[in-house]
């Protein structure tokens, strides 16, 4: 996730970190040079066909539309992610405070919340995908081998306040709430797993895209009779806006990814570690900070 103060007019204008530019600068390029073609064509033999503008801006709105439409359930899939994201954090909190009050002993609670650890860890690591093996956590690593180490974690969490409340360690009322606990965190976990494995509906890419091109490809032919040789350059700045948007929309609808713009999942984990450090009787690591803008 970038993650920076407001920019300078310089910023905005040559900033690319975070920026969509690279991911479009070919295509907008191809664009700008095939309205440069036709240009050169119809001054070399006036025989280009001239389009009706009007049509064009109909064909755009519409294409603002559809667009608009996809950038919101992009959003909105971001930024369930990032409340999910929130509550699981805020139930890991409340876990550790939970468990001062209902476990007297300082093992058990302590190899509850190092569970609660391995747990949020896991599922950052399975949500984008990544090896379990190269977890920074030995209890992670340990779970690699298991159908779904996320699980996994929770079931040994629930496996050891049950052996708790059996031994009498934790009271009846302790066992419920901790239990409690742990299934508002599984019921987080499968939210997050239900926006990464469902997509946006592969369709509305496909026509997004195709229908962004064809717009801007038969654009010169409406520009030039009025634009002249700037029509390139009006092209370019309407594949910029077309394409940079379809873009984004994609980029956002895949907030557990490490582009840009996903959540920010490293930093929410450092600080489950930093809140359950004193529960832990250990030094609270620092928080992660950005590097070159970007927080991981």
């Amino acid at each position: 996730m970038i993650v920076r103060d407001r920019p300078n007019l310089w910023d905005l204008l040559t900033a690319l970190r975070g920026s969509i530019v690279p991911r479009i600068a070919v295509p907008v390029l191809v664009l700008a040079a095939c309205a440069t073609a036709v240009v050169v064509l119809d001054r070399i033999t006036g025989a280009v066909p001239r389009l009706d503008g009007s049509a064009f801006a109909v064909f755009g709105i519409g294409l603002s539309l559809f667009l608009g439409f996809r950038n919101n359930a992009a959003y909105d899939r971001w930024w369930e992610a990032r409340k999910l994201w929130g509550g699981l954090l805020a139930d890991l909190r409340a876990l550790a405070r939970e468990a001062e009050v209902f476990v007297a002993d300082t093992g058990a609670r302590r190899a509850m919340l190092e569970a609660a650890l391995d747990f949020i860890h896991a599922h950052r690591i399975n949500l984008r995908g990544l090896p379990m093996r190269d977890a920074p956590r030995a209890g992670v690593v340990v779970l690699a081998d298991a159908p779904h180490p996320p699980c996994a974690a929770l079931d040994g969490l629930g496996a050891l306040i049950a052996a708790g409340h059996r031994a009498g360690a934790v009271d009846g009322f302790g066992a419920r709430s901790l239990t409690a606990r742990i299934g508002g965190i599984a019921q987080q976990q499968a939210g997050c797993e239900r926006i990464a494995n469902s997509p946006l509906p592969f369709v509305y890419s496909l026509l997004i895209y195709r229908t962004s091109y064809l717009y801007c490809l038969l654009l010169p032919f409406a520009l030039t009779a009025t634009t002249g040789w700037a029509t390139p350059l009006f092209v370019a700045v309407v594949g910029y806006m077309f394409l940079g948007l379809a873009e984004v929309t994609e980029e956002l609808s895949h907030p557990f990814a490490t582009s840009p713009n996903g959540i920010a999942m490293d930093a929410i984990c450092r600080a489950a570690e930093i809140s359950l450090a004193p529960h832990l009787g250990r030094v609270a690591p620092p928080p992660l900070a950005p590097v070159d803008h970007y927080l991981s």
